[in-house]
């Protein structure tokens, strides 16, 4: 015999073949639910409209469906249902489209509506599922502002910020030519320290928008390019043969490298030697790169905290490089984490990356 206990009761009708049970469902999810027929009559509506659109109801059952539709939009609505009752054709995305409802007081509530249809007793009915989007769309908007507002920032910074710094770097380099003292070496140094905070600010302006447009890049090539452009005094770089072109925004995969590579030279010394290669998959195919360097390393318990952003254990650092570089690599989707080298120092691994053939390159050096 079983223990009591810790046997479950079993209904004489199993749970979901109660009508209720179907009853219960509809009556309490927080989407309105509202069903019309071929007429646009509405034939039911959950208590979730109340919620949405503050009718009860009752109030709504047995008039038209044009109750709950702004006026500018009534013809339009009444053309499409007619028209897809004739010719089953539709002319909306029913899994989901967004438009305004009218509330019991007047207002317009925007709203994502997804449509079913269903025949009971050889009727032809609708139910559209409803649901109240007036939070997304102010966060929206909200969003919005804030990225007209970054972009106004980031032009400032640009151009009445950067202009005038270069023409001060100008003058500073004409002064040492003739002066060269340890002040006017000091104003240089501080003018490049002001450089590379414009260019970091300008870069988080950008965060939010994250990638543009994607395309084959050779990852050698890009690399070598952004390694000209660093002070790497002994400083070497490596990329091995069989890293191939990437599919990625060169503008974005320029400033990860960027920030990177300046990363190594700077934190790893003169001498350092850097190197990029790719990371195999355990079967075989390729998943990724990583760039590696021989330096000091990473500890384990500091490699979440450098990656936020204002983090620095430079005197003069921005704190800003990696962080940038863990925006670039989540806009792409792809997985970035740091580890150590085989040779000891930091090594810096990005998978889930799309590989594309070196003939996929139509420009540049492969």
């Amino acid at each position: 015999m079983s223990d009591p206990s810790t046997s479950s009761p079993r209904p004489d009708i199993p749970l979901a073949d109660s009508e209720g049970f179907y009853q219960t469902l509809v009556e309490n999810v927080s989407e309105g639910l509202l069903t019309i027929d071929a007429d646009s009559r509405i034939v039911y509506a959950n208590p979730g409209i109340t919620r949405i659109l503050g009718y009860e109801p009752e109030e709504l059952i047995g008039s038209s469906k044009m109750r709950i539709i702004p006026e500018r939009l009534r013809e339009t609505h009444a053309r499409a249902l007619a028209a897809y009752v004739e010719t089953g054709q539709r002319n909306i995305d029913w899994d989901g489209v967004e438009l305004p409802a009218l509330h019991a007081d007047g207002h317009e509530v925007p709203t994502m509506i997804s449509l079913r249809e269903h025949e009971i007793g050889g009727e032809r009915y609708f139910t559209g599922i409803i649901r109240d989007v007036s939070e997304r769309r102010r966060r929206e908007s909200e969003l919005r502002r804030q990225k007209e507002q970054l972009d106004e920032f980031a032009g400032i910074v640009s151009h009445d910020i950067k202009n005038p710094l270069g023409v001060a770097k100008g003058y500073t380099e004409l002064a040492r030519e003739e002066h060269d003292t340890p002040e006017l070496e000091r104003v240089a140094e501080s003018l490049d320290r002001i450089e590379e905070l414009v260019d970091d600010v300008l870069a988080l302006s950008r965060r939010g928008v994250s990638v543009g447009d994607v395309e084959p890049v050779a990852v050698g090539s890009l690399a070598e390019e952004v390694w000209s452009e660093i002070d790497a005094d002994g400083a070497t770089l490596s990329v091995a043969d069989d890293c191939r072109p990437i599919r990625a925004d060169e503008t974005r995969f320029r400033e990860l490298l960027g920030n990177l590579l300046r990363n190594a030279v700077e934190h790893a010394g003169p001498n350092v030697r850097v190197r990029i290669g790719p990371i195999e998959g355990s079967d075989g195919e390729l998943e990724g790169f990583y760039v590696a360097d021989d330096g000091p390393g990473i500890p384990e318990s500091e490699r979440e905290a450098v990656l936020e952003h204002g983090y620095t254990t430079r005197e003069h650092g921005t704190g800003y490089g990696l962080a940038i570089v863990a925006d670039v690599a989540k806009g792409h989707g792809w997985t970035f984490e740091i580890t150590a080298d085989e040779e000891g120092g930091a090594r810096f691994e990005f998978t889930g990356v799309e590989t594309v053939p070196h003939d996929a390159v139509t420009s540049g050096r492969q």
